[in-house]
């Protein structure tokens, strides 16, 4: 595995749609203050918000980068691959990972984010239309140029990675990899809540372990709300009979303690293996506060145990 610390990534897609450019500046401003280092964004948050284009994340969080003097102090991750191309549409008009959208996407987000590069780029989606090798070569060129540091991919099949890595030789290639997941586990005979997202795998820890280069990141990680909120219902993908049992422990470990379920949650994800950097949507500085206090909490093997087999 790489050797970044053990932290939490604050994920910015609602920053400058549901959350307003003030909003979005205390949150960040309370994550910086707690020792957040970690933001992730991309060039197509949040296309589908009522009158966004995609542009509105990126250029929040350039903004408070400027404003506030942290670029230095901060790790950028955003992704390419995944905006719309014609206004109104969805990933069906994706820009996709050609050698030309990727230069476009980069510049893109370089403006918006007003820096000269982008620590660590990501492939959004994968793009089957778009050989390997070209995508391979327009990422080693951004790492080539200056304009990205590190690669990631995300969402993307392990046999893609894998290739993509291969084909890269010695040059850049990914080293950062992004799935979704979370303490409660998905049925395999549902669709997942959004279209093109990928949960992480036994096969691909398995993978991440063998490999020794890779850090994986995860989003969805607190199920936007829906282990502590009655007014969000959890995704058909957990309704099976392994979830109660596995909340009702989650429940009893934060109880013994005396964290919140969601710090539990950020806990056991961080400490797994491989570790695990979790990306945690924030809208107040309430919820940053919470998501970074599990920072401090240490599971003990019984309680990690005891979490693990809950629910079969």
């Amino acid at each position: 595995m790489t050797t970044w610390k053990r932290t939490i990534a604050l994920g910015t897609m609602t920053f400058g749609t549901s959350v307003d450019g003030p909003g979005s500046f205390a949150v960040l401003d309370r994550f910086a203050e707690l020792g957040g280092t970690v933001l992730d964004t991309a060039d197509n948050y949040a296309f589908w918000a009522e009158g966004a284009t995609g542009d509105e994340s990126e250029t929040v969080v350039g903004d408070w980068l400027a404003s506030r003097g942290h670029r230095d102090s901060m790790v950028i991750g955003t992704k390419g691959g995944a905006r719309p191309t014609v206004p109104g549409t969805g990933l069906e008009t994706a820009e996709g990972l050609s050698a030309a959208a990727l230069t476009a996407a980069a510049e893109g987000s370089l403006r918006r984010l007003r820096t000269d590069h982008i620590d660590v780029y990501w492939t959004h989606i994968q793009d089957p239309a778009v050989p390997a090798e070209e995508t391979v070569g327009a990422l080693a060129s951004l790492v080539d140029s200056g304009k990205a540091v590190a690669l990631g991919a995300s969402n993307h099949s392990v046999w893609r990675v894998e290739r993509a890595r291969a084909l890269a030789g010695d040059g850049p290639r990914y080293t950062h990899l992004q799935y979704r997941d979370s303490y409660l586990q998905p049925r395999s005979d549902v669709a997942l809540p959004v279209a093109g997202q990928r949960h992480v795998t036994p096969e691909l820890r398995e993978y991440i372990r063998s490999e020794g280069d890779l850090t994986l990141w995860v989003y969805s990680s607190l199920l936007s709300g829906g282990y502590t909120r009655t007014d969000v219902e959890l995704p058909a993908v957990y309704d099976h009979p392994g979830t109660p049992p596995r909340l009702a422990v989650l429940r009893e470990v934060a109880d013994e303690l005396e964290a919140t379920v969601n710090q539990v949650v950020l806990a056991w994800l961080l400490d797994r293996d491989p570790p695990t950097l979790p990306i945690v949507g924030a809208s107040r500085t309430a919820q940053v506060e919470e998501a970074m206090g599990a920072l401090e909490l240490r599971l003990s093997e019984g309680q990690r145990e005891r979490l693990e087999r809950a629910g079969g």
